[in-house]
């Protein structure tokens, strides 16, 4: 997927807004109990894109913007999970996502040169059924496939073939996941 380009001194008075909304919502969301379960939900479909039934999002979660967000049914993030959403996130159904986990849509230039006033966006897709393990990174560009897992502390660069395992740092294939 394409790279999109943005400079960071030419953000618009109204992209500003929908980020201070969004980290309104999300510090919000984040002064919540487990027992406010209800109310937490009504914040996550306020804050993200899409959102199926019952989501799930553990405490101390952030994000940029929120709308470029989309998950499935059934989706369990938790806690300390950062989405970094320049560029749309799509999580499917039935989706992991264990605690420590970062997924990043956004990147920089390697040069020097201008590397701290532009960042790009490159979508993020996730298929249904994923797991990912604690403390894992999933990187701008990445589409994971359906039923795959991503091991614990796995930094994911490059795409993910469904109904496989992946682990490491980069991450690389391990094994097929069989049907049952």
């Amino acid at each position: 997927m394409e790279k999109k380009w943005y400079s960071r001194t030419d953000i618009s008075p109204e992209v500003q807004m929908i980020m201070a909304k969004a980290s309104a919502t999300v510090k919000q969301m984040n002064s919540m109990t487990l027992a406010d379960f209800k109310d937490k939900e009504t914040l996550i479909r306020e804050l993200f894109g899409s959102v199926g039934s019952a989501p799930f999002v553990g405490d101390n979660f952030h994000c940029d913007f929120g709308q470029n967000i989309h998950v499935g049914d059934n989706f369990h993030a938790d806690y300390n999970c950062t989405m970094l959403d320049l560029a749309e996130i799509r999580i499917g159904d039935n989706c992991l996502i264990g605690p420590d986990v970062g997924i990043f849509t956004a990147g920089h230039r390697l040069e020097p040169e201008g590397r701290v006033l532009d960042v790009y966006g490159s979508p993020i897709t996730i298929g249904n059924d994923v797991w990912i393990g604690g403390h894992s990174t999933i990187l701008p560009g990445v589409t994971i496939g359906d039923g795959a897992v991503i091991a614990a502390g796995s930094v994911v660069t490059k795409d993910v073939a469904a109904r496989t395992l992946v682990a490491g740092n980069p991450a690389v294939f391990k094994k097929d996941i069989k049907q049952s």
